[in-house]
């Protein structure tokens, strides 16, 4: 096999990946999200899963590529495991019609209707047509109409580039030695699964095996081995893709993965098995490129087929290998509080949500101290975790507010409305905290990616501004946790002070920056911090003054911070300075001089 052979086969393999790729994205635009919105809809019962996953798979040519987009409705919580799993079903069968349509490449004739529907025509017609639509159409869905059509013939122009590089091969006994090794189960299944990782793609797989029966070296127990490990192999880009999901995004892949091990593994038993007591004799019979596309549907069909009935086991083994943690089965727990036939029991109802928002708080809480520890020591899995919990935190809020709306409707008393308001406002400031535990794991991202440290005197600052923001979300989220109104009434005293501190600690690093001690790189992420700290301490005074508003008198938050902040009656003054000592920004001064005293002393 010389290196023009080699490059003539590796540029039609590039032709044949680039013309599906485009293809594909062309038909996605084109369907705009309705794909996803169909998926997602209409998954009710198993048979519906597989064939919608097969007729989604077979428009946009990948099975990989409708997993993926699975595996991101499991990790949103848009759809459950079980409803994805007859979709990943049907993708394993429909992606066997891109076999089918790769038929059409080998085509061919000299003269009348044999060349009219040969491959270079069809391919050269499309291909026009398809240019026409993208350069000279302006409407977006004409020019991807054009890009679908463009894909298609630089896809058969890849399958013709492959199958002329290796037609001389069907001359070379060698090429034909080489092959007859694969009809080894073990050989053939593993270079299936090697070829189609490292492709990334069971169709581009599936292609160059029929590319290769061209040369007339392809048998029956060469094709069913390498087939067999196509699907397993095929399972790497959809594992991959579930790098940084959730646990159930986890399964989800895993689904995939098991699906194709499962028909590898059955059927290697069950077919030679049997071979070897009746010795079949169709398997050194000569494959042609329609035989492999219809070896591939029968074999991914049959694979479903049998899996079909198990779709409850498949499940439970998914949860079983990936297990949920003590922490992942409270969140479900919190989730199950919000039973809709309490709805009916408007006191019942109310309890429940909050026990769920409680749980909503701790997490809100625990992400928050999460982001800050990042400021002190970046960890990867820990940036992860944050956002993963950010997620988490807005499936929260989509549920409590969809809970608690439903209540609304409900006939309750004047004590339960005022309940009520009271977690609809609280809600919206537990998902902003958030949403600000996410922005400063962001910032300590930055600085670690970008190496940027701050002054000794900014890091002072910041771990006081710190300690203060941990202070005050554990004061809000204990108040409301344990409905204490004393505990409330210290939040604003302390929100105020880090409002001060915060501007206090603008004008020092101006100062500083002015002064060449740090430079603009620092300051724009020390300002960030800054506002998002404040931000946390605002959302955290909400919690608290809903709480405080409510129990006195009609729910209005402004003017309960106004009389407060204007009164500021003894012990909002006494909280106020006790805080102040404790957060004193100027200790970092005075920690200078006693470390000067200590070593002069030593000295």
């Amino acid at each position: 096999m010389g290196i023009t052979m080699i490059l003539s086969l590796l540029s039609g393999v590039a032709l044949f990946l680039f013309g599906m790729s485009l293809m594909g994205d062309g038909l996605k635009r084109v369907a705009g999200n309705k794909l996803e919105l169909i998926l997602y809809q209409l998954t009710n019962t198993p048979v519906k899963g597989i064939l919608l996953g097969a007729v989604v798979t077979a428009i946009i040519q990948s099975s990989s590529a409708t997993t993926v987009m699975v595996v991101g409705f499991v990790n949103s919580g848009m759809m459950k495991v079980a409803q994805a799993i007859g979709i990943i079903m049907g993708a394993n069968i429909g992606t066997s019609i891109t076999g089918w349509i790769l038929c059409l490449s080998y085509i061919d004739g000299s003269s009348g209707i044999a060349q009219l529907l040969s491959t270079a025509t069809i391919s050269a017609i499309v291909a026009i047509i398809g240019i026409i639509f993208k350069m000279f159409l302006k409407k977006a869905v004409y020019k991807n109409v054009g890009d679908i059509m463009l894909g298609f013939s630089i896809l058969m122009v890849g399958m013709q580039t492959m199958s002329g590089a290796v037609s001389p091969l069907k001359e070379s006994e060698e090429f034909v030695h080489v092959l007859t090794m694969f009809s080894n189960p073990i050989a053939g299944i593993i270079v299936g699964i090697l070829f189609t990782a490292v492709l990334q793609s069971a169709s581009a797989s599936v292609g160059i095996l029929q590319a290769l029966s061209v040369t007339g070296a392809i048998s029956f127990a060469t094709a069913l081995p390498i087939t067999m490990g196509i699907g397993v192999g095929a399972a790497c880009p959809v594992l991959l893709s579930s790098i940084g999901t959730n646990k159930n995004g986890k399964r989800t892949a895993l689904i995939y993965l098991i699906n194709d091990l499962f028909g590898m593994v059955f059927w290697s038993i069950v077919f030679y098995s049997v071979n070897a007591i009746v010795h079949f004799d169709f398997m050194d019979t000569i494959l042609g490129p329609m035989q492999i596309a219809m070896m591939n549907t029968v074999f991914r069909t049959a694979t479903i087929l049998i899996l079909v009935p198990f779709i409850k086991y498949i499940e439970k083994l998914v949860f079983t290998l990936i297990k949920d943690s003590p922490e992942d089965e409270e969140e479900q727990a919190d989730f199950d509080l919000l039973e809709e036939r309490f709805l009916a029991y408007p006191a019942i109802a109310i309890s429940q949500s909050h026990l769920a928002m409680n749980g909503m708080a701790k997490k809100a809480r625990k992400n928050i101290f999460r982001a800050l520890s990042l400021l002190e020591g970046f960890s990867q899995d820990k940036f992860q975790k944050v956002q993963e919990k950010e997620n988490l935190i807005d499936k929260y809020e989509d549920k409590l507010g969809t809970y608690l709306m439903q209540l609304t409707g409900k006939e309750m008393d004047a004590s339960q409305t005022k309940q009520v308001s009271k977690f609809l406002h609280t809600i919206s400031d537990f998902e902003r905290l958030g949403d600000h535990a996410v922005n400063i794991a962001e910032a300590a991202y930055e600085l670690s990616d970008k190496k940027i440290e701050f002054s000794e005197e900014a890091g002072y600052e910041m771990n006081v501004l710190e300690d203060a923001t941990r202070e005050v979300v554990d004061l809000a989220v204990n108040a409301f946790w344990e409905d204490d109104l004393e505990v409330a009434a210290k939040v604003e005293p302390l929100r105020e002070l880090i409002g001060i501190l915060c501007d206090e600690l603008k004008l020092r690093h101006i100062a500083r920056l002015r002064m060449g001690k740090c430079d603009m790189k620092q300051g724009f992420v020390f300002n960030d911090l800054l506002n998002n700290l404040e931000r946390i301490a605002a959302h955290c005074s909400n919690v608290a003054v809903a709480m405080i508003e409510l129990e006195a008198s009609d729910f209005d938050t402004h003017e309960y911070l106004k009389s407060v902040r204007e009164l500021k009656n003894e012990d909002y003054m006494q909280c106020f300075e006790m805080y102040e000592k404790k957060y004193n920004i100027n200790g970092f001064q005075s920690s200078k001089k006693n470390k000067k005293k200590t070593v002069s002393k030593e000295d």
